[in-house]
């Protein structure tokens, strides 16, 4: 063999002991979820609680809806409580989930709308175990409307700015739903892209308000739990969102 052969063997080697490497870390070193407030506080116990299979929660941008979600999430699929994370949210503004016009497969037409799921993924995780994760089906990225029909099993689901579903697109989400499974909804339900009939956040909210129920846990933030420059919950109250 030549040396030049011999050099590329040895550097294939070691990309595919780096690859392992990062794969492994998948599972490794838990992040850890400390709350700033009272509401969080009770939104971490929410997300960690094992016998809540399903967590909804609503409020304004800045208080953490997002980012603790994909906290606990790393969390499970790291602690073993999972083997894979799917994140979805509806594309309402781009054609009505119409993707097709974008460019890339279609993890690539789903980022522009996931990114702020990614940001908080990219804290933990470096570009290649994302990719690696990816291939390996272990992080999965879906629009809503790809849902229908499936049924996650020991997967943690985030559905982001879910305001924009529809209230039978949260149904049908809700209904996936398999063997130790978790869905967490999030969304602002002040800050829908569709009319207030078609605001699922807010019709789910509106059947659960004071009902008893033993799988599913809500959290509602509110302005005073905003955890951004305080400028944020200024900006809100001037256009009325208190």
């Amino acid at each position: 063999m030549s040396k030049k052969n011999k050099r590329h063997k040895h550097n294939h080697n070691l990309a595919y002991a780096d690859n392992t490497l990062h794969f492994d870390n998948i599972r490794q070193k838990p992040p850890q979820m400390i709350p700033r407030s009272l509401a969080q506080e009770h939104y971490i116990d929410i997300l960690t609680d094992t016998d809540c299979p399903i967590a909804i929660t609503s409020g304004p941008a800045g208080t953490g809806k997002t980012y603790l979600a994909m906290l606990a999430a790393i969390r499970a699929l790291r602690t073993s409580q999972c083997d894979k994370l799917v994140l979805t949210r509806p594309a309402v503004g781009v054609d009505d989930e119409r993707h097709g016009f974008l460019p890339g497969d279609l993890n690539a037409k789903m980022e522009p709308w996931t990114r702020p799921l990614f940001d908080v993924l990219k804290e933990y995780y470096g570009t290649k175990e994302i990719t690696r994760m990816l291939e390996e089906e272990i992080l999965e990225i879906s629009p809503l409307a790809f849902m229908r029909g499936r049924t996650f099993k020991k997967s943690w689901i985030i559905a982001d700015e879910m305001q924009n579903a529809t209230p039978s697109q949260i149904k049908m989400l809700l209904t996936r739903l398999g063997e130790g499974s978790k869905i967490v909804v999030t969304g602002d339900v002040k800050q829908a892209d569709r009319n207030n009939s078609n605001n699922g956040l807010l019709n789910f909210d509106t059947i659960t308000d004071g009902k008893e129920m033993k799988y599913i846990r809500t959290c509602r933030f509110t302005n005073k739990d905003i955890e951004r420059h305080p400028a944020v919950a200024e900006v809100l109250a001037l256009y009325g969102d208190n």
